[in-house]
């Protein structure tokens, strides 16, 4: 079954807190982005959805979709932290995940998405493409690390971490690296097939932007 997806209301846990998350995301990037608009929608889904990059699934994960600058997530995904983590440390690592998403909606507007897209095209090989890919990534875990160090100052303490969070953060971002996850499946590790950042990238660009709040210091295509 498909159900349509919809923008997240306070009718419902999980459209409260998005609807909370994501207008504090907003207020921060609003502050350090010169002409930031909000992405169109944060849209939750169960199952499958039509988005415009296409047919989303559950199978996919959360996802952001230029062509129509809307944030997917599945309620599925929500749930499945929240039994993985536990209520209290789920919270910040959905978070972390809709800051993740929204940092890519920010490449879409400073135009770095586009960039790639066209250095992916001219690639030599199927591991250039994917380095660029990585660096896209990287970059939006380290967009969360900013979002999460000026939360609080930007909501009047509304949405603001508690002790553990960062830690959490860390690793959920350890555990979801594409090395990790290889190894996890049972293959070896290939780091030219990497599309996201080894568990280390991934946990040192956040932290590189929790520390510095600071966009400026995100710049991981210097370091391709």
């Amino acid at each position: 079954a498909t159900q349509e997806g919809r923008q997240g209301t306070p009718e419902d846990q999980a459209g409260l807190f998005v609807d909370v998350v994501g207008r504090n995301i907003n207020d921060v990037w609003a502050t350090k982005l010169e002409g930031y608009q909000p992405p169109a929608n944060i849209v939750l889904y169960e199952q499958g959805t039509n988005t415009g990059c296409g047919y989303g699934q559950a199978a996919f994960g959360p996802f952001y979709c230029p062509a129509d600058r809307q944030v997917y997530l599945d309620l599925s995904f929500w749930q499945e932290m929240e039994t993985q983590l536990g209520a209290s440390g789920a919270d910040f690592a959905r978070a972390n995940v809709l800051a993740h998403e929204s940092g890519h909606h920010v490449q879409t507007l400073t135009g770095a998405s586009e960039q790639v897209q066209r250095a992916q095209q001219s690639a030599r090989s199927e591991g250039e493409a994917n380095r660029y890919s990585v660096a896209l990534e990287l970059q939006a875990d380290c967009y969360a690390g900013v979002w999460a160090a000026n939360a609080a100052a930007v909501s009047g303490g509304e949405v603001a971490l508690e002790p553990g969070d960062l830690e959490e953060g860390l690793r959920t971002a350890s555990a979801i690296g594409d090395d990790t996850l290889q190894r996890n499946a049972g293959r070896g590790v290939n780091p030219e097939s990497f599309t996201h950042g080894s568990s280390e990238q991934r946990m040192q660009w956040l932290q590189r932007g929790y520390q510095s709040g600071d966009p400026a210091v995100c710049d991981t295509f210097a370091e391709l």
